[in-house]
């Protein structure tokens, strides 16, 4: 199974229109940050701490890193680390890197899903 650690940071994501640029608080030095641009949306994951008041967000979110990198060819990693969680009536937000893949969970949950993976064979570790 693999191994996983949890990103200190509380998180939010947020949603902006597709047309805006990246803001810069979104780009503040923390711990974890994801910028992903469709036609319909620009949604920013980052620390709580960084959103604006009035900004459309989602706050109380804490990721999980699963210890990669994984191969592109390597196939079940986040369903592996998904379905326990899925099981337990876990809600996800999935973000991907080229080396590794992120869960993140709401706050309120994550000692359940810590619950749930270690039970599914998985490994919490201390190192980010």
């Amino acid at each position: 199974m693999y191994r996983f650690s949890l990103i200190p940071d509380a998180l939010a994501i947020v949603r902006l229109q597709p047309d805006v640029s990246v803001p810069a608080w979104a780009l503040e030095p923390s711990t974890f940050c994801s910028v992903t641009r469709t036609g319909d949306e620009l949604s920013v994951v980052c620390a709580e701490a960084q959103v604006p008041p009035g900004a459309l967000a989602e706050p109380g979110w804490r990721a999980f890193k699963l210890h990669g990198p994984f191969p592109f060819t390597q196939v079940g990693v986040l369903v592996a680390f998904a379905a326990p969680l899925a099981r337990d009536g876990i809600s996800i937000f999935a973000v991907s890197t080229f080396d590794t893949d992120y869960v993140l969970v709401k706050a309120s949950q994550i000692d359940r899903a810590v619950e749930a993976l270690a039970a599914e064979g998985h490994t919490l570790v201390t190192a980010v």
